[in-house]
């Protein structure tokens, strides 16, 4: 079979959607070994990080954190509460509004995955400046993505 004409254009290698996801995959790859000493999954670290950021926060305060539905987290967050992570409430104000309550397991978690960061850092051979930069032009391109929607 014979390849069509190539268009820069349409060039995977050429494409920043591309770029990001490998990237992506391949973050996740060197998050693996570290987060498996902890007991959690990328995304389940993700959801933690923000648990560790507010104690009694709601399902949906998580959800948009994480730019992801409250349909979606719901399991995550019920697999963390069965690993004794944290406990999920119902609202006194509003049963129809979970809270999330770190355990004492869930904060202590907490002081181990301060390690974390630095061998992300060491993994990407880019200093912490770098980095920021990167995020930050990162997260500018997100908010300009999410504004299309």
């Amino acid at each position: 079979m014979a390849a069509l004409d190539p268009c820069a254009e349409l060039l995977l290698d050429n494409q920043l959607c591309f770029a990001l996801y490998s990237t992506s995959l391949l973050m996740t790859k060197v998050y693996k070994p570290l987060l498996q000493d902890l007991g959690l999954t990328y995304p389940q670290y993700l959801a933690m990080m923000v648990l560790w950021e507010g104690d009694g926060i709601t399902v949906g305060d998580v959800s948009s954190r994480l730019l992801t539905d409250p349909g979606s987290v719901t399991p995550l967050l019920k697999r963390l509460e069965a690993e004794g992570l944290l406990k999920r409430t119902r609202s006194s104000a509003d049963e129809r509004v979970v809270e999330l309550f770190l355990t004492d397991k869930g904060r202590s978690l907490h002081e181990q995955a301060k390690r974390v960061p630095s061998c992300i850092l060491t993994a990407t051979q880019h200093t912490l400046a770098e980095l920021g930069a990167l995020k930050n032009e990162l997260i500018t391109l997100r908010n300009s993505l999410q504004q299309t929607l």
